[in-house]
């Protein structure tokens, strides 16, 4: 499985962006994906949760600003970002869920997981958000 993120970069607050994560070896509508975020000296957390059924999920601290989708024919996962900032400046990860627990929750896994429930990861694409 390789999992790679592109369309980080730096804006300035209020400005938008659209990461990409290009996956291969599994399909982005099989299991739950995610874009998690880490900032320096701070832990990573996740801010947008997608099952293969569709069903979203999000941070509050990004809800109504941030989406998540994917695009099953391309196998590709987005993260449309909006009014964007200072606070969201930090490295994103898209990831996919553990093998183990795609085994015992298919497509169907709605709602909010942590990290550890998460397997395979990209390599993260940075955002940097001006004041």
């Amino acid at each position: 499985v390789q999992m790679m993120e592109s369309g980080g970069g730096l804006v300035q607050a209020g400005g938008s962006l659209r990461l990409s994560c290009i996956v291969s070896g599994l399909a982005v509508d099989a299991q739950a994906m995610a874009w998690f975020r880490q900032a320096p000296g701070k832990e990573r957390e996740g801010v947008a949760f997608i099952d293969g059924e569709g069903a979203r999920n999000y941070d509050n601290s990004v809800r109504g600003r941030f989406t998540v989708t994917y695009e099953r024919a391309k196998n590709i996962l987005y993260l449309d970002m909006r009014d964007l900032k200072p606070e969201d400046t930090a490295m994103y990860y898209c990831a996919a869920l553990r093998e183990d627990l795609r085994e015992d929750y298919g497509r169907y896994c709605p709602g909010r997981r942590h990290a550890d429930d998460f397997g395979y990861w990209g390599q993260g694409t940075q955002v940097t958000v001006s004041s």
